[in-house]
């Protein structure tokens, strides 16, 4: 019974969004409901109706703390996007020639950098204008928009990394770094179906620029790996990404003056984020004067919000210089970005208090357990799935982290596999697969007034489901290989 009462909430969400006939935000606020139900239930048969009042005075305001995280960095990332939108400018403006290079670095360094910087599609938005502007249109164009979601485990500056980690018990940088590892594998198979992607959009990779392709991305992915190790999560993708972006850009274009400062120009938003956030984490003395000025931390298990350190306060100033820079109407891009920013904020809120009501109550820890007598250690096998699921269906990493991430945890502890690692599997494999989530594919066919049914799109698309799915699985058969080496 109590197994049964603690599925019942994800079997509701799963469920509403698998039907299609609700949102994310209906199933997220109907899941929410459920579990507080079913968890005030399970803790007044244990322990009565003490331990339930308690229980709400802990998790609710725990729940809405890690929530404001998340929506602190979703509401200037749309306003920054809007900021942008306003001024006038677009990266990669202007009309060029297709060719392998500016294939590659459209899809694997421009949208991704897009991405990583605002999150929430704006680089699939990006990176279908570039390849139209490449002369790249109908199902090419929105397979090939798809690698804007690549680095997902860091898009919107990582956001639904940190929540994973913080549910995991993990810090962003140890997921973050464990993640990178993953990436690898994944976006080795990526640049493999790319290369078929891109002969079938006419524009053919040669053999000597395939080569090329491998070393940009072997690049790519030390960058990523480095940023991670040694620096924050939020700019792992951005800085990296950024950096090739500019050295590509000089290697292939050898912009006379003119076109170096339009590009400069187009790009400065861009450009001044990323150093803000850089110089931020990476200058020491900045770091150290920033990271703790008026940082507060109520709960010892989650971690602090520095309003001058968190990459929101970057994203806001900026968007607000721009806006005041370009003369447009502060008040009117506020509302727009208001509009555009605040259903994304409440799934969030409602999944992450959820995840938290799951933690708190017990209900992920008895969920893990029933899989584990029922499965054995053949449990962890629908660890990738479970994250695959969960990631197409919400199209956001931090809704899917915050609800699979403490049953997956908690199914690692009670199989005595490292939880870190499944933590890991969870974060790289959900974030990936929101790039074929409805809500990515329907949004690219809008863009692109394709008319083709969903059927056709994902009879294409599907491919782009087996790099993180195979890659988790292998990460599961690897750790219970080397425990029953271990026993």
């Amino acid at each position: 019974m109590t197994t049964l009462l603690s599925l019942l909430p994800l079997l509701l969400v799963l469920g509403l969004l698998a039907s299609g006939r609700a949102s994310a935000l209906v199933a997220g606020l109907a899941g929410l409901a459920a579990t507080l139900a079913a968890s005030a239930t399970l803790v007044l048969q244990a322990d009565g109706p003490a331990a339930v009042a308690l229980l709400f005075r802990r998790e609710v305001p725990a729940g809405l703390w890690l929530s404001w995280h998340v929506i602190a960095i979703i509401v200037t990332g749309v306003f920054f996007h809007r900021a942008t939108l306003a001024r006038g400018g677009a990266l990669g403006a202007g009309t060029l020639e297709a060719s392998p290079r500016r294939l590659f670095s459209v899809c694997f360094l421009l949208a991704p950098f897009a991405e990583s910087v605002t999150g929430f599609g704006v680089g699939y938005i990006i990176a279908l204008a570039a390849l139209r502007r490449l002369g790249v249109g109908g199902m090419s164009a929105l397979l090939l928009g798809l690698y804007s979601q690549s680095l997902v485990p860091w898009g919107a500056l990582a956001i639904g990394t940190t929540v994973g980690a913080t549910l995991a018990g993990l810090t962003p940088g140890q997921l973050g770094l464990s993640s990178a590892v993953l990436q690898v594998p994944i976006h080795a198979m990526y640049l493999l179906l790319y290369w078929r992607f891109a002969r079938e959009a006419g524009v053919a990779v040669p053999a000597l620029q395939k080569l090329d392709d491998l070393l940009w991305t072997v690049a790519l992915l030390v960058l990523v790996w480095l940023a991670n190790r040694f620096s924050d999560v939020e700019i792992a993708a951005a800085a990296p990404t950024a950096l090739l972006l500019a050295v590509r850009f000089w290697r292939d274009e050898r912009p006379d003056a003119a076109r170096l400062r339009t590009t400069l120009r187009t790009a400065a938003p861009y450009v001044a984020l990323t150093l803000a956030l850089c110089a931020t984490r990476l200058v020491t003395p900045l770091r150290d004067l920033l990271k703790p000025l008026w940082a507060l931390r109520p709960f010892d298990n989650q971690p602090a919000f520095a309003p001058f350190y968190a990459p929101g306060f970057w994203l806001l100033a900026i968007g607000v210089a721009v806006v005041l820079l370009a003369r447009a109407p502060l008040g009117k891009v506020a509302r727009e970005a208001a509009a555009g920013a605040w259903r994304a904020c409440a799934v969030t809120l409602a999944f992450v208090v959820m995840a938290e009501f799951y933690v708190g109550s017990g209900m992920a820890t008895s969920i893990a357990e029933a899989l584990r007598a029922v499965a054995g250690r053949g449990a962890a096998l629908g660890v990738p799935l479970f994250a695959a699921v969960g990631g197409f269906l919400t199209g956001s990493g931090a809704a899917a982290n915050a609800m699979l991430m403490p049953m997956e945890t908690a199914l690692a502890r009670a199989l005595a596999l490292d939880p870190a690692w499944i933590a890991a599997v969870q974060n790289s494999v959900t974030a990936n697969l929101t790039m074929l989530s409805p809500i990515r594919v329907s949004m690219g066919a809008a863009i692109l007034g394709l008319s083709t049914s969903d059927a056709a799109l994902y009879r294409r698309a599907w491919p782009l489901a087996l790099p993180p799915l195979v890659t988790g699985v292998a990460v599961v058969l690897a750790l219970l290989a080397l425990l029953a080496l271990g026993n």
